[in-house]
């Protein structure tokens, strides 16, 4: 049957992105995050940590945990075996092996804050939310006292805590997230399960990756895309209603700003000036307004030229989770008058699509049936000119030691939905960018994260400034917030 040329193909299938693990050897890349640490090492590399080639944890927690945290940290210099997901798990060698940098307790006892064990013990007035925030605050303070001692600060909430870590109106990990951004120190919450972990080298990849990103290492980068113009930029933008949403009258934003190869991540913290008029509206799809949009973006370049010796991107893609308003495309062009080229991508990961990846039943009629895996990881299928799915969740068996792979082994996954709202670019060049940020959140070891880094983080601050009102609106490393 010949079929009309005019038609577009069913679907493409995007390669896997390649992470870069040297700035200067082009050859040292890898579709896998760990693998590519264990054969060729952090990107940062032979520049971490100036003069001093060490990271130096600090710790917060119960005086009964004490022992315990020092026994966790001790289990990351050691190797381990992986015994859960073997086929993409890699053996962690152990911490100064594999990062080239020595892992080591604080020296001062001032960098060890001990808390009593019951929270009724601890000091202050007011309910037990009130007394964790002020103890968490002396503790920083007091660290912040002997800042030059410490890099990084493992903070211990216990399970028994649970009833004062978290309710309605309080969030301890955002309330420490906060606070460590006042002081300007990294933190990394612990729980209970992280000492019982059945699956050490996991838990071994997850913290020892935490730790080297939050003392301000850099594992790895985004390789070079086929297609990516130079000077490509990339801004998250995040909202969230402050409050009761019933009687919300303005939004928190955040702008994360991010180099072509995922690098340079730092946030710009915003407090919408105009109220939101329709509150129905805003609880629906959150937006700024004109004014608005061209501050924040405004801001989110000027912290790129900081960056990049005052030079202009040549192009820059915005992300955000909810459709762009007129409103705010027009800010947006406001701001940016002098970038060539601007993308305002709308990033969805509430589609109601899925799909099944058929293949030959082997029988002599022509005749399919369906893989026992999902579709594969980059499968992309164009809706119209401006808009196109593209299975971020999906078969990968390019990092996988056995075959087929596919993270979670749970549900068909669903594909994001990417519409754009401003730009001329190719649509598989916005959907390969899209799936290539899936790969640069360095808070796990996962291969992908549901979404775009670009979205991750920014909600994630959008999400703290929203709980923690007083958090000044200024420019912030990611890494305080991870």
């Amino acid at each position: 049957m010949a079929i009309p040329s005019s038609l577009l193909p069913p679907f493409f299938l995007l390669d896997e992105p390649l992470l870069a693990f040297s700035p200067s050897d082009s050859k040292q890349t890898s579709v896998h995050p760990l693998r590519g640490l264990l054969n060729y090492g952090p990107y940062s590399k032979g520049s971490f940590g100036g003069y001093t080639a060490q990271i130096r944890v600090a710790t917060v927690g119960p005086v009964a945990s004490f022992r315990q945290r020092g026994d966790l940290m001790k289990s990351l210099l050691k190797e381990h075996r992986p015994t859960d997901r073997v086929e993409y798990v890699p053996t962690y060698p152990g911490f100064e092996k594999l990062y080239e940098v020595e892992l080591k307790a604080a020296q001062v006892g001032a960098a060890h804050v001990k808390w009593p064990d019951s929270l009724n013990d601890l000091p202050g007035d007011g309910d037990i939310h009130q007394r964790l925030f002020w103890a968490m605050d002396a503790a920083l303070r007091q660290l912040d006292s002997v800042r030059g001692e410490f890099d990084v600060v493992l903070v211990h909430f216990p399970d028994a805590w649970a009833a004062a870590t978290r309710s309605k109106v309080f969030d301890a990990h955002d309330a420490l997230k906060a606070l460590g951004a006042k002081y300007n120190i990294s933190t990394q919450v612990l729980n209970d399960r992280v000492f019982t972990f059945a699956h050490t080298a996991s838990m071994a990849w997850r913290l020892s990756t935490a730790l080297y990103v939050k003392a301000a290492g850099t594992p790895w980068k985004l390789a070079p895309l086929d297609g990516v113009p130079d000077g490509t930029a990339y801004i998250g933008l995040a909202y969230a209603l402050r409050g009761d949403a019933r009687d919300a009258h303005y939004v928190t934003c955040c702008s994360q700003v991010f180099d072509m190869d995922g690098g340079g991540m730092q946030f710009v913290a915003f407090e919408a000036r105009d109220p939101v008029e329709d509150v129905a509206e805003a609880r629906h799809n959150p937006f700024l307004s004109r004014d608005d949009m061209r501050a924040v973006l405004a801001r989110s370049l000027a912290l790129y030229q900081g960056r990049n010796g005052g030079t202009l991107p040549k192009r820059l893609v915005i992300h955000k989770t909810t459709a762009f308003k007129q409103e705010e495309i027009e800010g947006a062009f406001d701001a940016l008058t002098g970038v060539p080229e601007i993308e305002c991508i709308e990033v969805g990961a509430a589609s109601c699509w899925r799909g099944v990846w058929l293949i030959d039943a082997g029988g002599r009629t022509a005749s399919a049936k369906p893989s026992g895996y999902p579709v594969p990881r980059g499968t992309m299928v164009v809706r119209s000119g401006t808009s196109a799915l593209v299975w971020v969740a999906g078969n990968a068996p390019e990092v996988s030691t056995r075959g087929d792979y596919f993270q979670g082994k749970k549900s068909i996954p669903k594909p994001l939905q990417l519409t754009r709202h401003a730009g001329k670019g190719s649509l598989e060049l916005i959907a390969h960018e899209a799936l290539a940020l899936t790969k640069m959140d360095w808070n796990n070891d996962a291969l992908y994260d549901p979404v775009p880094v670009s979205i991750r983080y920014s909600q994630r601050l959008a999400r703290t400034i929203a709980n923690v009102p007083d958090l000044p609106g200024k420019v912030y490393p990611y890494r305080l917030f991870m």
